[in-house]
């Protein structure tokens, strides 16, 4: 699920921002931009993985530290091998200028940067802290209304599936009428003799291939399974997508054996509704 959350936290000599971005993806995907050690930035990562299980995660971690005299150096060495190179480029024609040799690469350094990050790790993890509860705050409402919508969508399911139901047993009806209507034209046209047992074994085979009450009830405890565990505490995202994939399954069934247009009606609107089902739960935790 997508989301957005930033922490903030400061003391007397440093301010950290953490910002954490979430988008859908079925699988845990993280990226870290930061200044910290691998150790750190591991000990981040695990944090990030306690709150999320799924989406494209990026954590970005901002530190603006007060930087004071006693942190900067030069580096005498390297401003000694250049003013030599320098001075040698120009051969006396004209003054090396010192300004210029300040401004050169690795002149000044920063002494204590990974010192000062390092020290600023309570502040990086509590901010961290902060930022992924209100990433998973803006993640929730998202899921509640994923949840109306997912419900919404398994109740659509289970009045067409009732549809299938009622129009299950008129299948065989029809079939034999239209077969005894058949056998009858037959015997008019070619005088040929057929027992009333050959028609009934016959529509009882076309039955029994036709029959689908265990397929609607298989997919009705799914729709109630699918209901139950939307409705608990905790986020099961796995489970969902299993049982929708069931759902799909079962409908399949019922859609290749009823053999029938007006429950192949009702057929495309329950995998229509699966089908939206199944999108939203590829990103639920």
């Amino acid at each position: 699920m997508t989301g957005h959350g930033e922490g903030l936290q400061q003391n007397d000599q440093a301010q950290v921002n953490v910002e954490v971005r979430s988008v859908n993806n079925r699988f845990l995907k993280l990226n870290v931009f930061s200044d910290l050690s691998a150790k750190r930035q591991t000990e981040l990562e695990t944090m990030v993985k306690t709150h999320l299980n799924r989406g494209s995660v990026s954590v970005r971690v901002r530190c603006h530290v007060e930087k004071s005299s006693q942190d900067y150096r030069l580096n005498k060495d390297l401003i000694s091998s250049y003013w030599l190179q320098l001075s040698e480029i120009a051969d006396g024609s004209q003054p090396v200028n010192l300004e210029s040799i300040l401004q050169l690469p690795g002149v000044v350094e920063d002494s204590s940067s990974g010192d000062k990050v390092e020290e600023l790790w309570p502040l990086i993890k509590q901010a961290a802290t902060d930022a992924l509860l209100q990433l998973n705050e803006m993640r929730n409402q998202e899921g509640d209304a994923m949840k109306q919508d997912m419900l919404a969508n398994c109740q659509k399911i289970a009045n067409e599936l009732g549809g299938v139901e009622k129009l299950a047993p008129t299948v065989v009806e029809a079939y034999g009428k239209k077969m005894t209507d058949r056998i009858n034209a037959m015997l008019e046209k070619f005088n040929v003799s057929i027992t009333s047992a050959d028609i009934v074994r016959e529509v009882g085979v076309f039955a029994e291939r036709c029959d689908i009450s265990e397929e609607v009830v298989r997919l009705q405890n799914h729709l109630k399974q699918f209901n139950n565990v939307v409705e608990e505490p905790q986020s099961n995202g796995k489970k969902l997508e299993f049982l929708v994939q069931e759902m799909l399954r079962e409908t399949n069934t019922i859609g290749s054996k009823a053999n029938d247009s007006d429950i192949a009606r009702h057929v495309v609107e329950m995998k229509t509704a699966i089908e939206r089902i199944r999108e939203m739960v590829q990103n639920v935790e």
